[in-house]
């Protein structure tokens, strides 16, 4: 029920075999789908544009239509743990949405510190809307929405993908969810908010490029104007 109090929950730590789900959502989220498809193209995401190598830098670098490839990808692999996670071992209730939602935080994580890349990764975003897709899709639109109110209406994908994170927690309270998916979306804003930290300085210094300037713009603007230094 919307605005409902918390719904009580209790978290359940994975039993025996159970961990070894929480492993391979680490090991899939960490696959690095921007890399792999930039590699594919003869470039590395990594020496070009901002050098992150989620579906953002990928769509700079690659275009549109493989950019959304890679966000596609990054999306499936934060999904994908947490709707099959549970099956193996039949889980209901506490027991299924603990192993759900460590299933999903580990997918985060191997995308933001995967150990194929030497733990230097992206920032979760597609990945973590993915897990949340996966566990209440209502609560992915409505973070959606904000992001598209705040792309269209300041151009910065960074704070929009900060708004939308503030967004989920919010979301997940007004849908009636248990407080620990709550809290489990509170630390996904969190995470996306300290991964965006240097944008946020942009942000602050006035050196942000928008999306959709023009390099030349974008590249005066990075700079700080004639003279200025990254």
């Amino acid at each position: 029920m919307p605005f409902a109090l918390l719904t009580p929950a209790t978290f359940e730590l994975p039993q025996g075999a159970a961990w070894l789900a929480v492993l391979a959502a680490y090991l899939l989220g960490a696959v690095p789908f921007g890399l792999v498809v930039a590699r594919a193209k003869g470039i590395d995401l990594r020496t070009v544009g901002s050098g992150n190598i989620g579906a953002t830098n990928a769509m700079r670098a690659l275009g549109k239509p493989l950019g959304i490839a890679v966000f596609l990808l990054d999306v499936a692999k934060g999904a994908l743990p947490v709707l099959l996670c549970w099956r193996p071992f039949e889980l209901q209730g506490d027991a299924r949405l603990s192993l759900q939602l460590l299933c999903g935080t580990a997918a985060v994580l191997g995308h933001c510190f995967p150990v194929y890349l030497r733990f230097k990764g992206g920032k979760g975003v597609a990945t973590g809307c993915g897990a949340l897709i996966a566990l209440d899709y209502v609560v992915f639109l409505g973070g959606g929405a904000v992001w598209l109110a705040t792309f269209y209406g300041l151009r910065y994908v960074g704070l929009a993908s900060i708004t939308m994170g503030l967004s989920f927690p919010l979301i997940a309270w007004w849908r009636g969810h248990a407080v620990q998916l709550i809290v489990a979306t509170a630390l996904l804003t969190l995470l996306i908010v300290v991964r965006h930290r240097s944008n946020i300085a942009r942000m602050l210094a006035g050196t942000e490029p928008k999306a959709g300037a023009k390099k030349t713009e974008s590249a005066h603007v990075a700079s700080g104007g004639a003279g200025g230094r990254r």
